[in-house]
């Protein structure tokens, strides 16, 4: 039985990437830097700010600067991501967390962002009231994927991992969902390919969000996990 869904949150709730590609753009420009390859900004979403900012900073950067970088981050993330963040819930989001609450599934997020910017994007995208907990990097000492963060979420709903499954979109994810114990559905809509999501371990694969109800409800039935791919 399944009597929690454990989500992450950009790129698997919200379509945030693009945004937060533009939002270390604007930091670095204030900060009279290079401005960062995309493709390198997207390599770093689903790990915390502190670690992506020092992959992304030129030559080794002091912690008073990757302070000052986070600060500059959530101020522009704020201005450029926040107020579009209803116009960014990827299809079926909305109707499919108000659904699984109706049927008594408890709904938590586990995300890399800090909790402050985590709530703000959910309640901005009208979904924080669906969420019974919401787990930041800056709650624990160990962020994803490193188990903590999974293990927290359990704690507080009172679960154990055979109850859960955790959806999400990198391999952070299952790899966090593995090291707890938990089932996991990796969705490839996000920022990474299916390719990687299977190597990590993913029980199953959805290419939808309508994909990732359907593997809870048969999730719920007790069904055997069909193969990911």
């Amino acid at each position: 039985m399944t009597a929690v869904a454990v989500f992450d949150l950009d790129g698997t709730l919200i379509d945030t990437p693009r945004g937060i590609v533009a939002t270390f753009t604007a930091v670095f420009d204030s900060m009279g830097l290079v401005w960062p390859d995309p493709a390198a900004v997207r390599a770093t979403i689903g790990i915390p700010l502190e670690r992506a900012f020092g992959q992304l900073l030129p030559d080794e950067p002091e912690d008073a600067q990757i302070d000052e970088a986070i600060r500059r981050y959530q101020r522009y993330f704020a201005e450029l991501v926040l107020p579009r963040a209803g116009q960014l819930l990827f299809p079926g989001v909305a109707a499919g967390l108000a659904a699984l609450r109706a049927q008594g599934v408890g709904l938590a997020v586990a995300t890399s962002k800090f909790h402050a910017g985590a709530d703000a994007l959910l309640t901005a995208a009208g979904l924080r009231a669906e969420f019974d907990v919401v787990i930041g990097a800056d709650q624990v000492t160990h962020p994803k994927p490193h188990p903590q963060t999974g293990l927290a979420v359990l704690s507080a709903l009172r679960a154990v991992p055979e109850e859960a499954v955790m959806v999400g979109d990198t391999t952070h994810d299952l790899l966090m969902a593995k090291a707890c114990g938990m089932r996991s559905i990796a969705v490839t809509y996000g920022v990474h390919g299916a390719r990687q999501l299977r190597v990590a371990g993913a029980t199953w694969l959805a290419d939808t969000f309508d994909d990732v109800l359907a593997h809870l409800a048969a999730a719920r039935r007790g069904r055997p996990a069909a193969p990911a791919w």
